[in-house]
């Protein structure tokens, strides 16, 4: 059985990232060439039976979400620069100030956002969350309560639609394109961003006053290109929701080319943005991601060259219905520990081809949310550490403390919406016309 070389794989790979600190991405493609290697694979053969043409071949795998990524992180730095996020941070506090009730979601969005254009918790708890964080703080909200409030408004930002690279590798492992993906995110994303807002935020809002916090913050890009500054968010919006108002009429440029032309929209449209200064902190922010996506794609290459991904799926599919759905809601979080993305590609591949006959849109999308959850898993705890740090709170495990119940409500939603996916996607086809 070549499980067996998969567990090695697995071994291999945590040995080299958490003893010897190896970066993710390299850990993955060093497991995946020792995998191949033990699968009796010889590292070059002629008429391109290689490993190393497995190898190279899978490093492409996730081109495309690689290219969407690396672009939209560069359109959210040049629309940091230019003011509009602090604008928007600005404009929520003011009018939505004496309703704590809708400050709250609407903070949680405002954070949130950057992880809906990236698809990266990073992208969401570096740029707005960072900029929510200093009014929430001096509002008199807990700094752990703020840190875990940013933490899960990104790993919802993660899961949203209209970029979710979890849910784009688990449909890449099984030949299954991004498309229909928006109402299964919607419903796994608004409702748990709504009670985990009023959760952690409420409560300390609650009868606060804004005024001297309103007097303390920056208005200065507002009052110098007023609605101006809207312009590369209104670009690209159109951008995305042309093709599909208008089919047939409004072509498809592709999600890179929109926000490239989304961020040259931001040069002009507010403050100065210094463009190689967004270039080198977007490359920055986005090279160890891409650098996972590329040990991902070699890692699912390899499992498939050598039948252990079959393997998996059998295994999966002999379990009883109660023991898969456990192994779903504990493994996914679990090993998103090591990699959000490599939970998706190791572990909702194969739990996917395993509830083949459901709704596979639902289910996906319900898995994506699984294997989100592991940035908020230690040692790595990507989103949890980093909003640890955006607080100035030196222990991010008091920050996962707070965490905990909105994390078991975004594991308890998605698993609802994968054990009814069939009922769900019913229900909205017959009230959309086909989802």
């Amino acid at each position: 059985m070549s499980l067996w070389i998969l567990g090695l794989m697995v071994a291999f790979f945590a040995f080299v990232s958490f003893r010897w600190k190896w970066p993710i991405g390299i850990g993955l493609a060093a497991s995946a060439l020792l995998g191949g290697l033990l699968g009796g694979t010889p590292l070059w053969a002629g008429e391109g039976r290689g490993l190393l043409r497995h190898l190279v071949e899978g490093a492409f795998v996730y081109i495309d979400p690689m290219l969407i990524m690396a672009s939209a992180i560069f359109f959210m730095k040049c629309i940091e620069d230019s003011g509009l996020l602090s604008a928007l941070n600005l404009r929520i506090l003011r009018h939505l100030g004496r309703s704590p009730f809708w400050l709250s979601i609407l903070l949680a969005a405002f954070v949130a956002f950057p992880g809906l254009l990236t698809g990266l918790t990073t992208a969401s708890v570096l740029t707005t969350g960072a900029i929510a964080s200093v009014p929430l703080i001096k509002l008199g909200m807990d700094r752990r309560r703020v840190g875990a409030f940013i933490a899960i408004a990104a790993i919802i930002g993660m899961v949203a639609p209209p970029i979710n690279l979890p849910v784009m590798i688990i449909g890449g492992g099984v030949d299954m394109p991004y498309i229909g993906f928006t109402l299964p995110l919607l419903l796994l994303c608004i409702p748990t961003l709504v009670l985990s807002s009023l959760w952690l935020a409420y409560p300390s809002l609650r009868g606060v006053d804004v005024t001297p916090v309103l007097a303390e913050l920056d208005d200065g890009p507002w009052q110098r290109h007023g609605v101006k500054l809207l312009l590369p968010l209104l670009v690209v919006l159109a951008l995305m929701s042309g093709p599909r108002l208008f089919p047939g009429v409004w072509p498809s440029i592709g999600l890179p080319l929109t926000f490239v032309l989304g961020s040259v929209v931001a040069l002009v449209s507010g403050d100065r943005v210094r463009l190689l200064r967004a270039a080198r902190g977007a490359t920055h922010q986005a090279l160890p991601v891409m650098a996972i996506l590329v040990g991902v794609g070699c890692f699912i290459q390899v499992m498939t060259l050598g039948g252990m991904r079959g393997e998996l799926v059998i295994a999966c599919l002999q379990l009883p219905d109660w023991l898969l759905f456990a192994g779903i809601t504990v493994s996914m979080p679990l090993f998103g520990a090591v990699s959000a993305f490599g939970s998706a590609s190791v572990l909702g591949v194969p739990f996917l081809l395993a509830l083949l006959g459901r709704p596979e849109i639902w289910v996906g999308a319900g898995l994506s949310m699984m294997a989100s959850l592991g940035d908020l898993m230690p040692p790595t705890a990507l989103s949890g550490i980093f909003a640890a740090q955006v607080v100035g709170e030196p222990n991010y495990l008091k920050v996962l403390r707070h965490c905990l119940l909105p994390a078991a409500l975004l594991a308890a939603w998605a698993l609802v919406v994968i054990l009814f996916a069939e009922p769900l996607s019913g229900f909205f086809a017959g009230l959309f016309g086909g989802v």
